[in-house]
């Protein structure tokens, strides 16, 4: 009921904004990421996240991330996460930057579906997070923050190309909608709407590269004012398990 309930949100909001005047800002961009996932035993993992994003044209940072939340598996068809994210944000437009960046803390927290039919894997992924932005002006930073709230879901679905022994390649699609809630928000409850598809190559059990192209569409706060993003996407994945190191050790 509540996907239902997020969709028709967003069927609401699209009708809306298609009724008013729209300026669309068109960006170019790179996003480079470490990702990184140490499992500890069958159920309980931890996920590190290194982000950084630059504009391609003219060339300047966006922001850098950092993630890192602990995971449960509660079967082999459903996990639960938890965990913190901080945010640097340098610009939102290329051409207007500033002297210092703003920071953004994060909770977040999540539930994921997993379900296998053969080669392809559908993935569903629903996720809150609890946004605390540093309050600014165009001079500087300012006391205090602003709190709001964002409910995310995204659809993806995986495809095996082929596998052999512990290299394998896939495909990636999906389609991520994010809305805005809370009482700071006024004009933009619909926050983006993300597609992206790639191909992951496993190099060998402990490491992947992934490079891929995400389509982001965003409204701003202004509520007539959008991003249309072209993002680049490549990232290293890295697993480490603790139970094989201690076999290793113990051998």
């Amino acid at each position: 009921m509540k996907t239902i309930r997020i969709f028709c949100l967003l069927l609401v909001c699209f009708v809306s904004k298609a009724q008013t005047e729209k300026n669309v800002d068109h960006q170019s961009l790179l996003w480079t990421r470490y990702y990184n996932q140490l499992t500890i035993n069958n159920k309980w993992s931890i996920h590190t996240e290194i982000d950084n994003r630059i504009f391609i044209n003219p060339i300047e940072e966006n922001l850098f991330a950092l993630r890192l939340q602990g995971r449960y598996k509660i079967n082999n068809n459903i996990e639960v996460g938890a965990g913190y994210a901080y945010f640097s944000v340098a610009t939102q437009v290329p051409e207007v930057t500033f002297n210092f960046k703003i920071p953004e803390y994060r909770g977040q927290q999540d539930i994921t579906w997993k379900q296998e039919f053969g080669k392809i894997i559908i993935n569903q992924r629903f996720q809150v997070e609890e946004r605390f932005t540093h309050n600014t002006n165009k001079e500087g930073l300012l006391s205090g923050s602003t709190f709001y709230w964002r409910f995310r879901y995204r659809f993806q679905g995986e495809y095996s190309c082929w596998k052999k022994e512990s290299q394998y390649l896939k495909a990636i699609v999906y389609d991520e909608l994010m809305i805005n809630g809370g009482k700071n928000v006024v004009k933009n409850t619909f926050d983006q709407n993300r597609i992206y598809t790639a191909l992951q190559y496993g190099i060998n059990k402990n490491i992947a590269l992934e490079l891929g192209y995400l389509k982001s569409f965003q409204q701003r706060a202004s509520g007539v004012d959008y991003f249309d993003r072209d993002i680049i996407r490549f990232t290293f994945l890295h697993k480490i398990k603790l139970k094989e190191r201690h076999k290793e050790q113990t051998n």
